[in-house]
């Protein structure tokens, strides 16, 4: 970190198809050893497959998902006086967004399909209708911070 200046905002990629500020972050996190191209093409097909699976637009189904996704609490390590606590502490828009974003990936590598799109496209939609392992893990992370609800006085 400078101790100089704050480092300046970036200013955030929108994605060309869909006019998005998301779809570049999930693009990029899907991305291996610079390959834009074939990851752009994996989120373009399992969007085109929401699109023709529902009736519904499919970026407000996508969007939806993220949010379903997105957690609100965590814990955090806390060293007070030679023991180590799991504090919860609420998460910011940002981080909740990222997460949001890692575990839909990590959930979606995971799955049995035969294509990356197709397991996108999957784990989107489970994320959507409140199921799947990413939805897990978002619940996982709520009750861990649930049961550590004692030790929120030592938040910083």
């Amino acid at each position: 970190m400078s101790r100089k200046r704050k480092a300046p905002k970036k200013i955030p990629i929108v994605d060309p198809k869909y006019k998005s500020l998301i779809i570049p972050k999930l693009i990029n996190s899907i991305m291996y050893d610079g390959k834009k191209t074939i990851a752009e093409k994996i989120i373009y097909d399992a969007i085109d497959k929401i699109k023709s699976k529902t009736k519904d637009e499919p970026l407000s189904i996508f969007n939806e998902a993220i949010n379903n996704l997105k957690p609100t609490v965590e814990v955090r390590s806390r060293r007070v006086g030679g023991a180590t606590y799991q504090v919860p502490v609420e998460v910011k828009a940002k981080r909740s967004q990222a997460l949001a974003l890692r575990w839909l990936i990590d959930a979606s590598r995971k799955r049995k399909d035969k294509k990356m799109s197709d397991k996108i496209f999957n784990e989107i939609y489970d994320a959507y209708q409140n199921k799947g392992s990413a939805i897990k893990k978002k619940e996982d992370t709520h009750k861990m911070a649930e049961s550590n609800k004692a030790f929120a006085h030592f938040r910083w």
